[in-house]
């Protein structure tokens, strides 16, 4: 009889409570926390404005099926996640059963310190910020906006050509180091086909035979890198319609991370995007701006930059470049002041990406800008 009893609590105890309010009637909306893993998600539930339920743990497969029930339960179903390496899968499963689901983005969720970390508390916390985000309050949640599939696979291009770039920078800096630690010295290019011979004269056998996976695997992601780009450079807009010095494979790295220059209502909502904007503290009758915020999108950022210096060189008629030389030289009479520094090459990219959209989104031409087309 005691053995029932205990098994008898043991069930009560797992089974979760009903999504019900308190007179039995049908929940208005079901919120769901979502800490995402690979094998498993912990998941919260919160009824309408009851406190959230303790987190439950579920396969990745079950809990869609899971998730799926929650629409006979209520009338609507809204859930949410943190982006990270999953990527939009699960949204994209959720959208299509008819669930609402944002990907939002990651944050430290201890407020005040306490030092305690479980998935069980981040789920809580998703709850509790989602439902604030559906009652009216945006600043709730940092929503992400998840591309189409088509414009992720785009996107995933030109995000691994930059990364067989990075990779062909760190095999190349290894070679060296080995060289280097031996007193020789591999300069350039060092192990393409026209100055592998000359360089590896000069080194022992042994150092050769160190050296010579490194150069294998060096020419195999330059072919690769090559492709890439072609790849990339394909899908550029005709010369007519990019400004010279935009070259095909930078406006696509561009286009591919904004995805959709028409998601931005106005020129501040471009320059947040960027991360190019400056930080800022102000207090009282004190305000104080310092280094660029970074809060943004860093492919993009360095991009914007890349493309600035090229500007710089080739559309001296720029209305943006006029502008800053114009309040450099009023700054001071001295004619080096007039050159463009670091700072100002920062300033002209945030008003690059603010140019480029809106000659993406129809709200001037090139000539109207000052700049004159790439053909």
């Amino acid at each position: 009889m005691a053995a029932q009893t205990i098994r008898n609590n043991k069930s009560r105890k797992a089974s979760p409570a009903p999504p019900e309010n308190h007179s039995g009637s049908k929940a208005q909306i079901i919120h769901l926390g979502i800490d995402v893993h690979l094998r498993q998600y912990v998941v919260c539930r919160k009824l309408d404005g009851a406190t959230p339920q303790p987190a439950q743990r579920f396969k990745p497969a079950e809990f869609i099926a899971w998730a799926r029930k929650q629409l006979v339960l209520a009338g609507r179903v809204v859930c949410c996640y943190e982006a990270g390496p999953l990527g939009y899968t699960l949204q994209r499963e959720l959208a299509a059963a008819g669930i609402t689901c944002h990907v939002v983005r990651p944050q430290d969720w201890d407020k005040h310190g306490s030092k305690v970390k479980t998935d069980g508390r981040d789920a809580r916390e998703l709850a509790e910020h989602l439902a604030r985000y559906e009652a009216g309050n945006k600043h709730a949640l940092a929503v992400v906006r998840v591309p189409e599939a088509a414009q992720e696979q785009k996107r995933a291009l030109s995000r691994q050509r930059g990364s067989f770039v990075k990779e062909v920078k760190r095999l190349a800096a290894m070679g060296r180091s080995h060289a280097m630690s031996q007193g020789h010295e591999l300069s350039g290019r060092w192990w393409r086909k026209s100055t592998w011979p000359k360089c590896s004269a000069k080194l022992p056998p042994w150092l050769r035979e160190l050296i010579e996976p490194l150069r294998q695997m060096l020419v195999q992601m330059e072919v690769f890198v090559s492709e890439r780009t072609k790849q990339v450079e394909a899908m550029a807009a005709p010369a007519q319609q990019r400004p010279k010095g935009l070259g095909a494979l930078t406006e696509q790295i561009i286009a591919h991370e904004v995805i959709d220059w028409s998601r931005f209502n106005n020129r501040r909502q471009v320059s947040s995007y960027t991360g190019l904007c400056p930080s800022e503290h102000s207090s009282g009758g004190s305000r104080r701006q310092g280094h660029i915020n970074k809060h943004g999108n860093p492919r993009l950022r360095h991009a914007l930059v890349e493309a600035v210096w090229r500007l710089i060189r080739l559309q001296s008629g720029w209305k943006r470049l006029e502008k800053l030389h114009t309040r450099l030289r009023n700054q001071s009479t001295r004619a080096a002041s007039a050159k463009v520094g670091r700072k100002g090459v920062v300033a002209l990219a945030r008003e690059l990406a603010v140019d480029l959209w809106r000659l993406n989104t129809g709200r001037c031409s090139l000539a109207e800008l000052g700049l004159i087309a790439a053909a």
